[in-house]
């Protein structure tokens, strides 16, 4: 026997939600491109750039399967009956306060990440900033761990990017 309110049943529930809802969910799954959200009926998802505002690996380091979260609705998609969710959009922007207190402070902090052009370095909790390659004389970039004396020289809000300059 076919059930032939399954589907209809689906967008029903979809159609209960509405874009900017905030509502509780449960981890259900954990997947490397976001985490899958029960909302009672419908699972929802929180792709991996909504998932923090901190810098991780993977989903597993931000929520664990069963852990109850509250979430945002991004998007409803009754076509494709799936919902966008996110869970960055409820927590505080640490840039932001950043910007409200530290910007041009100077501070010793460790190297995150060497990358070709610069080096990331951690500024505060979970936040990195850049300095660019060409903040060293000699062209030599320090390796992780490494300790650097710099200041918050610029903060981009809408890129989300904290410049360094060395102190």
């Amino acid at each position: 026997m076919v059930d032939e309110g399954g589907p209809k049943d689906v967008v029903e529930i979809l159609r209960s939600f509405e874009l900017g809802q905030v509502c509780r969910g449960v981890v259900s799954s954990i997947k490397p491109f976001g985490v899958f959200v029960d909302l009672g009926g419908v699972d929802g998802m929180v792709n991996m750039a909504e998932l923090s505002w901190r810098r991780f690996g993977d989903p597993s380091e931000v929520v664990e399967v069963g852990q109850e979260i509250v979430v945002m609705v991004l998007d409803v998609d009754l076509e494709r009956e799936r919902m966008s969710l996110s869970l960055k959009a409820l927590q505080d922007d640490p840039l932001v306060e950043l910007a409200r207190t530290r910007l041009g402070a100077v501070l010793r902090a460790p190297v995150t990440k060497v990358i070709p052009f610069g080096v990331f370095v951690e500024i505060g909790d979970g936040i990195e900033g850049l300095v660019h390659i060409s903040e060293f004389p000699d062209g030599e970039l320090p390796s992780e761990g490494h300790e650097l004396l710099v200041r918050i020289a610029d903060i981009n809000l809408g890129r989300h990017r904290a410049r360094l300059e060395l102190a």
